[in-house]
């Protein structure tokens, strides 16, 4: 949460003139409720098969881009999966960035919401060291800085395009 992924993936889609889909956008539209509601109704165990079902349906699909949600990879065999059927990458980002960018939209994420500054930084770390692992399976990994314009969210989209050798 928080690193660029469905910014920098949107960004990436529209450039190479491919469809992008976020996970969690996915699973709204096609069950017309919020991903919270469902954590809320039917609890964190069916929201995973859930998503790991849209996912797999999703990667069906040709030429797209898929921005999975933060808990996608950490659960089943999702990241084993996303391996096989695609080209993998992590946003890998400090903790530092994390708060940075997650500070910069606050209000907009249900999870964030009441925590203090020191209870965001405990959070986001603490996330990040169990998620981690299952991230550094993907074939990918590229650094991100902080991304707070235009400017640096175009230069890494280039960096993405350039490593898989795609043309715009």
């Amino acid at each position: 949460m928080g690193a660029g992924k469905t910014t920098l993936g949107r960004l990436v889609a529209k450039r190479l003139g491919m469809e992008f889909y976020d996970l969690d956008w996915y699973i709204e539209s096609r069950f017309r409720t919020t991903v919270s509601d469902i954590f809320r109704r039917k609890g964190e165990e069916a929201f995973r098969e859930m998503e790991r079902n849209m996912l797999h349906e999703l990667a069906e699909y040709e030429n797209i881009i898929i921005s999975a949600g933060g808990g996608t990879p950490c659960f089943f065999d999702n990241m084993e999966y996303m391996n096989q059927q695609a080209e993998t990458v992590y946003l890998q980002a400090s903790v530092h960035t994390l708060y940075a960018h997650l500070m910069m939209a606050k209000g907009k994420r249900p999870l964030l919401e009441g925590k203090t500054p020191e209870q965001l930084k405990a959070f986001i770390s603490d996330t990040l060291e169990h998620r981690e692992p299952f991230y550094l399976k993907a074939k990918h990994v590229f650094t991100i800085e902080l991304m707070d314009s235009r400017s640096k969210m175009d230069e890494m989209a280039e960096k993405v395009i350039r490593q898989f050798g795609l043309n715009e």
